[in-house]
């Protein structure tokens, strides 16, 4: 029994942010179903991006543009609870599978729409990609100069906050009898991201001991002192820099260039596990910058079992691992039966 057993989720979405979010539900037990063009989603041609973001899940194959196709499709959409979808604005009601059609057969349904800019304003119309959306949210920074090896933070961030708001809406609808249009565009997620958090533009670092640090053999360190006196003092033990060990917080501060310059270059002394092991034995924050191969192969994130799911829970099943669909796999199924 998973935290959402039970949950019916019909997933038309593609690519990345919509697929990530059902799957988040389907992890914790949703039972989604995953509608898909003829011919399957276009990132089934990159199976190892559209299979990390696909399990838990089964496939349907549905032409929309079909009487047979729609009317299937809303025959699902009646007795799910959920409905995800991630076309530009409009092209859903132009399917036949928008909001108002949808609820007319299913009071109680949850739709959420995610989409670049969101269905409304002034840029709902334009087209744009994770980087695009970072652009316009102010998340991307004045001095980038490429983008494309980064995490996709939007698409994984609004994936995030749409898993969150479907639960919320869920438990609401199953509590009134009333359902809910979720409007979530991934440039407001950053947006309020950015708008929450302080701006430390022009400062390379907020304080001495924060931020990322090169090693003398061009990798990478990242130490996470703020305002601890204690975590201060030990990233001074560790690099041979006792003398400012007792330096309070505001002091630091002021001294922002001279102390996190001296903390520069003695990290640059070190290669970067060199550093690593140092700060680590004194008790300092600090984390290697690691590729995607080596995180995945850290005792840390093996023992906490990464690509179960990002969430523990102790009263309910842990999920699996999950199993990727075939295209059209589950045709002619209904919804799991509960209970």
């Amino acid at each position: 029994m998973g935290l959402l057993d039970g949950l019916r989720v019909l997933d038309l979405t593609m690519w990345r942010p919509g697929p990530y979010a059902t799957q988040l539900l389907g992890r914790l037990g949703a039972d989604v179903v995953k509608v898909e063009p003829p011919g399957g989603e276009p990132m089934r041609a990159f199976r190892d991006h559209f299979d990390v973001l696909n399990r838990h899940k089964r496939s349907v194959e549905l032409d929309l543009k079909t009487g047979a196709g729609l009317a299937r499709c809303r025959e699902l959409a009646r007795d799910a609870e959920v409905f995800v979808e991630g076309f530009r604005p409009g092209v859903a009601d132009r399917l036949g599978v928008g909001y108002e059609r949808l609820r007319e057969g299913a009071p109680a349904l949850v739709y959420c729409s995610i989409s670049g800019y969101g269905a409304e304003g002034p840029l709902s119309a334009v087209p744009g990609h994770d980087v695009n959306y970072r652009a316009y949210a102010g998340a991307l920074g004045q001095d980038a100069t490429s983008a494309g090896a980064e995490l996709a933070v939007a698409d994984m961030a609004a994936a995030t906050m749409a898993a969150f708001a479907i639960t919320a809406a869920v438990v609401r609808a199953r509590a009134t009898g009333a359902g809910e249009r979720i409007d979530l565009g991934m440039a407001d997620v950053l947006a309020d991201w950015v708008e929450t958090s302080p701006d430390m533009s022009g400062a390379d670092a907020p304080v001495p001991g924060y931020g990322v640090y090169p090693t003398k053999d061009g990798r990478t360190i990242t130490l996470g002192v703020v305002s601890e006196q204690p975590l201060w003092a030990a990233v001074c033990r560790a690099l041979g820099l006792e003398r400012h060990a007792d330096v309070p917080f505001l002091q630091r501060f002021e001294r922002l260039e001279e102390l996190d310059g001296e903390i520069a270059d003695a990290v640059a002394g070190l290669t970067r596990d060199e550093a690593v092991t140092r700060l680590s034995r004194e008790g300092a924050p600090v984390a290697p910058v690691l590729t995607r191969a080596e995180m995945l192969a850290h005792e840390h994130f093996r023992a906490r079992g990464i690509g179960t799911g990002p969430v523990r829970t102790t009263n309910c099943t842990t999920p699996s691992h999950g199993k990727v669909p075939e295209l059209d796999e589950h045709r002619g199924e209904g919804w799991r039966l509960t209970g």
